[in-house]
């Protein structure tokens, strides 16, 4: 099982854990939440709990609470610039619909 990070998305996480002057990595992980079901959620992780499983890529550490990870197996974390937008974006291969907002999901 893992978590893959692109190489825009590594640089992103850098930079945010660098202005914020600590952390250790991002916290990624998933909530119940809109029309569909489910709704992905980011933070900043400054300590790793027992419940905890870590991804690292390129020095850069992507945090998942073990709950969360059946939702997010083989998911790709990407930063991308859509004009004047910028955000993370999921490439979650167990997604099987998205609602029609595009905030939440659910999963196989």
């Amino acid at each position: 099982m893992t978590i893959s990070i692109t190489e825009t998305a590594v640089k992103q996480i850098k930079k945010q854990l660098t202005k914020r002057g600590h952390g250790i990595g991002l916290k990624l992980g998933v909530k119940k939440s809109g029309c569909s079901g489910f709704a992905y959620t980011i933070d900043y992780a400054d300590e790793l709990t027992d419940q905890d499983a870590v991804f690292e890529q390129q020095d850069v550490k992507v945090i998942v609470n073990q709950a969360d990870l059946d939702y997010l197996k083989g998911i790709e974390l990407d930063y991308r610039r859509e004009g004047i937008n910028e955000a993370f974006k999921f490439n979650n291969p167990n997604v099987v619909a998205t609602c029609g907002c595009g905030e939440s999901f659910t999963v196989s």
